[in-house]
């Protein structure tokens, strides 16, 4: 069975890219879990986010936006000394920041979902590489959406980590044409 090399041969890698990467999201939590992943995985690798993952779950509430955006001082100490999550002080900070521009996003367009689907008018964008090695870090879309939640205050989401989100969350199909995934997920 043909994959995105990406995953090679590491299980949580593929279990991820199998049942995960480049399915559309529709569920607001869902979306504040892969922003503040993607965040967090910010110059590290992709695959040390995912083994903390459970551990982000449980001391992030699950990803409820509202519980994170009353986060105080008290427990940005205690993930900075959690060593299951990644302990960066601006990331976390950046969390909680992030948690309450979502929500302003939420009470604006009825969703998360309804606004991030409107930059693609609810279509994703099914590219067509034949290499990996094509795939770009940042596209015109992740510019213009990086932008637009710059502008709404958001922090620590530059155009990669947002380029990043969409292929996770299904806006942008990257699997490549010889990966099985491609076309389960048009």
């Amino acid at each position: 069975m043909n994959r995105c090399p990406w995953c090679k041969d590491n299980e949580i890698y593929i279990k991820y890219h199998d049942e995960e990467w480049g399915v559309p999201v529709h569920d607001d939590i869902k979306h504040f879990e892969f922003l503040v992943l993607e965040s967090a995985q910010a110059g590290l690798s992709w695959i040390t986010v995912l083994k903390k993952r459970e551990e982000y779950r449980r001391v992030y509430d699950d990803f409820e936006p509202i519980k994170v955006s009353q986060y105080d001082d008290k427990k940005v100490n205690e993930l900075v000394e959690n060593p299951g999550i990644i302990r960066n002080k601006k990331k976390i900070e950046a969390s909680i920041n992030n948690a309450n521009k979502f929500i302003n996003i939420q009470k604006e367009f009825g969703s998360f979902d309804n606004y991030i689907w409107n930059f693609v008018d609810g279509t994703p964008l099914i590219n067509k590489w034949e290499d990996i090695s094509k795939v770009p870090a940042t596209s015109e879309l992740s510019d213009r959406i990086c932008k637009d939640l710059k502008s709404r205050g958001f922090k620590f989401l530059g155009s990669t980590i947002i380029y990043a989100y969409l292929q996770a969350i299904g806006v942008i199909n990257d699997h490549i044409t010889s990966c099985f995934r491609h076309t389960q997920i048009l």
